[in-house]
């Protein structure tokens, strides 16, 4: 992907590794529209990037906030689609409110989902275009403790990859990245304290976009960032009875974490 020539729509702009990315890809040329709820915080994120960039205030789990995102996002002449806002989901499933569960699947699936279905008409117009999906090891390392949130990720990269063949004769592509866990305030100090029980490996989220970056411009479509869970993921998919055995050995400490209030 040449950046130096994109105009990006970056969702989920203000947390960490959106604020990460806007740095990066500004750094690489590339003008944003950057889109999350706290216009304070978009204005502070735009006043430090070198590009232009642009602003929008909007909740994606709003039907009508994504319709007007889409139609900014047109004005702006978008050929790039980054879905990276995201929510965090900690904590054994009977525990959980359903409105956690709920809003976990909708944040992290549904919305990018709709989002896409919006923007496609537009981006399938461009020379070229591209979608590119931020998904999670535990979409393809489902992890006791994460149960929605597995499954929210685990359903983006299934999306991913059927919309990149729906979308194999037009000039947009499809991309899904997958990074292991990253240090930002959307990890629950439960979370945190889990990945040090376990010693659970963690990037911060500068490195996180930086590899990001090198992906896109290098043209991958689908990557998991890090090691050893790229190993772990191509495991799951062989033989995913192994890697259940390996974390039932951990249960105990997830649970114990899962269920600190």
């Amino acid at each position: 992907m040449e950046l130096g020539n994109a105009r990006i729509l970056l969702t989920g702009a203000t947390g960490g590794l959106g604020g990460a990315l806007a740095h990066e890809l500004s750094a690489a040329g590339a003008e944003l529209l950057l889109a999350a709820r706290d216009m304070q915080k978009l204005g502070r994120l735009r006043d430090s990037l070198n590009t232009r960039a642009v602003i929008a205030q909007a909740d994606l789990n709003s039907g009508d906030d994504i319709a007007a995102l889409a139609r900014t996002a047109r004005d702006f002449e978008v050929n790039v689609l980054i879905n990276n806002a995201g929510i965090g989901c900690f904590g054994l499933l009977e525990q959980q409110p359903w409105q956690d569960i709920e809003r976990t699947l909708s944040t992290n699936l549904l919305t990018p989902i709709r989002l896409t279905q919006a923007m496609l008409p537009w981006l399938k117009a461009q020379p070229q275009a591209a979608i590119v999906n931020i998904g999670s090891a535990f979409g393809s390392i489902p992890f006791a403790g994460f149960a929605a949130y597995s499954a929210a990720k685990a359903g983006l990269r299934g999306f991913s990859q059927a919309l990149r063949r729906e979308l194999a004769d037009t000039r947009v592509d499809v991309i899904h990245l997958a990074p292991r866990a990253i240090d930002t305030p959307l990890n629950s100090p439960a979370v945190n304290a889990l990945n040090r029980a376990l010693g659970n490996r963690s990037d911060t989220p500068e490195a996180a976009a930086k590899k990001i970056v090198e992906i896109l411009r290098r043209g991958d479509r689908e990557r998991h960032i890090g090691f050893p869970e790229s190993l772990f993921a191509w495991l799951n998919g062989a033989m995913p009875r192994l890697v259940d055995q390996g974390l039932a050995g951990k249960l105990a400490t997830i649970k114990k974490h899962a269920s600190t209030p």
